[in-house]
């Protein structure tokens, strides 16, 4: 199956793909945000286009695994995103992830601060392997 990552954010949403077949995630790309039904539109494109089968949406639960607000906001985002791409939404936890993102890419030699896109896709290609990980194991 293909997957589709999404790390939700307030101003970028970052992207990844994924194939259970194969068990990896890459990067995609980043999607500026100015407001839900923009980025619901673009991710139906992306979705249509990599003919993702399944969208996987970070859920940003506290570090105790409690849901907060930001966690309501992103299951509510998930059902809208589903409704509209009439394909099966999987939220993941996403905590920490982008600090995740940010260590992967010093390691690579990036500079996350000059590049804050390049932690959205990768923290979505985290949050990606999480559930690919559940998928093959």
């Amino acid at each position: 199956m293909r997957f589709l990552g999404i790390d939700l954010g307030e101003k970028r949403v970052g992207v990844a793909t994924g194939d259970s077949l194969v068990g990896v995630a890459v990067p995609h790309s980043t999607i500026r945000r100015t407001g839900d039904r923009q980025v619901i539109a673009e991710l139906r494109a992306l979705a249509a286009d990599s003919e993702a089968e399944v969208l996987v949406v970070g859920e940003p639960r506290r570090l105790d695994g409690s849901v907060g607000p930001a966690a309501e906001r992103a299951r509510a985002f998930a059902q809208k995103l589903a409704d509209a791409c009439d394909l099966p939404v999987r939220t993941v936890n996403e905590a920490l992830t982008s600090v995740e993102a940010e260590r992967r890419l010093r390691a690579a030699g990036v500079d996350p601060r000059r590049h804050p896109e390049r932690v959205d896709a990768v923290a979505a290609q985290i949050l990606l392997e999480e559930e690919l990980g559940r998928e093959t194991g």
